[in-house]
């Protein structure tokens, strides 16, 4: 899907809702961005996890729904993030998710997440998809 597919898609569920917006969609690259804003604060004063977490798995979802078969589908069977960083309110996110195995029947994805406004590396995560094929 393009971008502007993308953020239409998305926008009204749960990843447009934590302000999730693609800026890049390939089958080799996806690449997105939150702006953080006072919703998206946890009561440390910093950017909520699951936020971070909803960018990071919406990039891996859109890149393997590029890569992935008319008809077929899939579903994220494991997740992992590990945090180096945060963000505050009027910051921008980055996720830029890259695939680590394309496989006939798995997908594993890649994102580094980082403050665009520090420079700083917030994020690694990786995601593991299962991809499913059609029902006969």
């Amino acid at each position: 899907m393009d971008v502007d597919a993308l953020n239409d898609f998305f926008g009204p569920l749960a990843p447009g809702l934590h302000g999730v917006v693609f800026d890049e969609s390939s089958t080799d690259r996806v690449v997105g961005h939150i702006d953080v804003t006072e919703p998206l604060i946890a009561g440390t004063g910093f950017l909520f996890a699951p936020a971070v977490i909803s960018l990071a798995d919406t990039l891996c979802a859109a890149g393997c729904g590029n890569n992935i078969a008319e008809g077929h589908s899939f579903t994220t069977v494991e997740l992992k993030s590990n945090f180096l960083s945060s963000a505050r309110v009027g910051e921008r996110v980055i996720g830029v998710a890259t695939p680590a195995h394309l496989g006939r029947m798995t997908h594993v994805w890649d994102v580094e997440v980082t403050n665009n406004t520090t420079g700083r590396t917030m994020a690694l995560f990786r995601c593991t998809q299962m991809v499913l094929a059609p029902r006969a």
